[in-house]
């Protein structure tokens, strides 16, 4: 088995604990701090059983890497790797078509092109796990993956959004595309707005870092370019934000089957 990592804050921690209790080693809390948040989180550690060890505020940065711990903290084992993307694609397909098809979902893809800081792909992860995103690709040479920093930020959604870095990004949207799958990709010069998108059958959105957005090749593989709206002073959006509004106006379509 794999050597074990850290999660720390409530809401990384807390989504392992409901999750995956079995692979947590051990929770570091500081019991100098007895809020009603603190309680619940410990009692529900109790219930799972899980080995409890006090420690400082200090030992907690030291584990944590920082002072964002919250004052929780905790050692686990990898879960087992996320099934290639070919899978969960195939399991998708396969699972929908059993539904009636008023029930059944289409393919809601994030993809990220250049993201390379953790606080912006936590976020990221974050957003994509509460508009119901199947998955996010990064490129594996122009993207971080997913750290203690990430899973922090992403306050449990690292443990519940696949998240697949590929070697080849534009092959990959072109293998998405072979499964009808739409490239839509985000840029400031794009004569559509994301608001004139059909975003209501399977969906690839791609986004790229702030600065220097997509890279060319990657711009070039998607079947359409949309902007957003941008009304101010301001030319760019972060890219979590951005991601934000890009894929909850995905929901919304396909909620109100409104485009």
């Amino acid at each position: 088995m794999s050597s074990p990592k850290v999660l720390f804050g409530f809401h990384a921690v807390g989504v392992r604990l409901k999750t995956a209790p079995q692979s947590i080693v051990e929770i570091y809390f500081e019991p100098t701090r007895r809020d009603a948040r603190m309680r619940q989180f410990l009692e529900k550690a109790n219930e799972a059983g899980v080995r409890l060890i006090e420690a400082d505020s200090m030992r907690l940065a030291k584990l944590s890497g920082g002072h964002g711990h919250q004052g929780v903290a905790a050692r686990v084992h990898e879960l087992k790797p996320v099934r290639s993307l070919d899978e969960l694609l195939e399991q998708l397909e396969a699972s929908q078509a059993e539904l009636p098809p008023e029930q059944r979902q289409a393919a809601l893809i994030l993809v990220l092109d250049g993201v390379t800081d953790p606080h912006n792909l936590g976020a990221c992860l974050r957003v994509a796990d509460g508009a119901g995103v199947h998955a996010v690709i990064a490129p594996k040479d122009h993207a971080v993956g997913v750290n203690a920093t990430v899973a922090k930020v992403a306050s449990g959604a690292a443990e519940t959004v696949p998240y697949f870095m590929v070697t080849n990004l534009a092959r990959t949207l072109n293998e998405l595309k072979e499964r009808n799958i739409w490239i839509i990709g985000t840029s400031d010069v794009a004569p559509k707005t994301l608001y004139q998108a059909d975003l209501k059958g399977a969906v690839a959105l791609v986004l790229g870092a702030e600065g220097d957005g997509m890279r060319q090749l990657t711009a070039k593989t998607c079947d359409e370019l949309v902007s957003i709206p941008m009304r101010g002073a301001v030319e760019s959006l972060n890219v979590s934000v951005a991601s934000g509004i890009c894929l909850y106006e995905a929901l919304r379509q396909r909620t109100s089957g409104v485009s």
